[in-house]
């Protein structure tokens, strides 16, 4: 893949995520301006989430039938404008709105990514793309985070909103024509399903990001109103989990290379296990800090891992895989929100407790089930 090519993508990736990882930082900010309650505002994670696992079905096939860069040129023309919705939104429910259409627009871009990496890189180095693209989605929302607790928070919306408009113009002049030779716009959904090792890989992708997105997105409600920190001290402990993810997905990448994709996978959630139940015992502000450098560096070495499988798939799957790779963490990932706006009011401990027995149930399921059925045998 020409460097040119893949460069454009790691910055299609960065403008994406730059507010994915600040949105739930900003939520109290967000509730004090318009007058709302912290877990009513909460509903911006999901009311995201949500339709962008719905559009990312869309894309994979689409991409047989329509030129891949004329797909991303309308998607994220659409998404800048709804990053720029969000800026000047006057009410909660019209940023409600532009939130669900960054959603559905977003969803275009790691589909075709992962697409496009399955097509145009060897084996041995897909694992080092796809780790170094979403080292660069980590990158950004490191930014973002970080900027949330320094600038207004109206910014953040609008800064990929600008950056966006900036990269269409290069999307546009340097990015080749990627549509397939006698492409064929058929879903095959339900084929890439029978296939046993694939509906074992989305099985698992399933739970892991029910239960990370569970305790994730409600991190910045238990720091503010159970810890009493302030915005400049939760966008820290938030920062500092992007800051992990940078080198998680970049050593995710060379260990699925090196030593394969299910040990890389199995590594992270052994890692996302001890951290989370560290956060029941009330530790102090110092020991949080580490907490939330294991719990992301442990969920990008699985991300890593289990995203380079992906790649590995059969070639008249692999659109389907992408769609589905986004679709399932994305839609999972809301309904874990939608679980922990339920069970964090109750109390967080049990929350986290909740969620980390889910993560070992899993762990111990996918060692003998999931994983096992997926053995990737090391690149050479």
């Amino acid at each position: 893949m020409r460097k040119t090519v893949f460069s454009i993508l790691c910055l299609e990736g960065a403008v994406l995520s730059f507010n994915v990882a600040a949105a739930p930082a900003l939520i109290p900010s967000i509730s004090k301006e318009f007058g709302s309650s912290q877990f009513f505002t909460g509903n911006i994670i999901w009311l995201y989430m949500v339709p962008y696992g719905i559009a990312a079905l869309l894309y994979g096939p689409l991409s047989r039938s329509i030129d891949p860069k004329k797909i991303e040129l309308v998607c994220f023309s659409f998404f800048s404008l709804s990053n720029l919705l969000a800026a000047f939104a006057r009410n909660i429910y019209l940023f409600f709105c532009a939130r669900f259409l960054m959603g559905v627009f977003g969803a275009s871009v790691i589909p075709l990514v992962l697409i496009l990496i399955s097509r145009y890189a060897g084996p041995g180095e897909r694992g080092k793309l796809v780790g170094f693209f979403f080292s660069a989605t980590f990158v950004a929302s490191l930014s973002g985070l970080f900027l949330s607790a320094v600038i207004p928070w109206r910014l953040i919306f609008f800064i990929p909103a600008a950056f966006g408009f900036l990269l269409l113009i290069h999307m546009w002049m340097y990015l080749p024509g990627f549509k397939e030779q006698g492409g064929r716009p058929a879903v095959n959904y339900r084929a890439a399903l029978r296939n046993k090792k694939i509906a074992l890989i989305f099985s698992y992708i399933f739970s892991v990001s029910f239960l990370y997105h569970g305790v994730q997105q409600w991190l910045s409600v238990y720091f503010s109103s159970a810890l009493q920190l302030n915005q400049f001290f939760i966008s820290v402990l938030l920062t500092l989990t992007s800051f992990s993810g940078i080198f998680g997905e970049i050593a995710g990448g060379w260990c699925s290379d090196r030593v394969g994709r299910e040990t890389t996978a199995g590594l992270g959630i052994s890692l996302m296990v001890i951290s989370v139940f560290l956060l029941t015992i009330g530790l102090p502000g110092w020991a949080l800090a580490g907490i939330m450098v294991v719990w992301g560096f442990g969920w990008t070495l699985n991300h890593a891992g289990l995203s380079t499988m992906l790649t590995d798939l059969p070639k008249d799957l692999i659109n389907e895989a992408a769609g589905l790779n986004s679709s399932v963490r994305f839609i999972a990932g809301g309904l874990g929100v939608m679980a922990g706006g339920v069970l964090m009011p109750r109390g967080f401990q049990r929350g986290f407790a909740v969620f980390g027995c889910g993560l070992i149930a899993l762990a111990f399921i996918a060692r003998r089930y999931f994983l096992s059925g997926t053995k990737q045998r090391r690149v050479q």
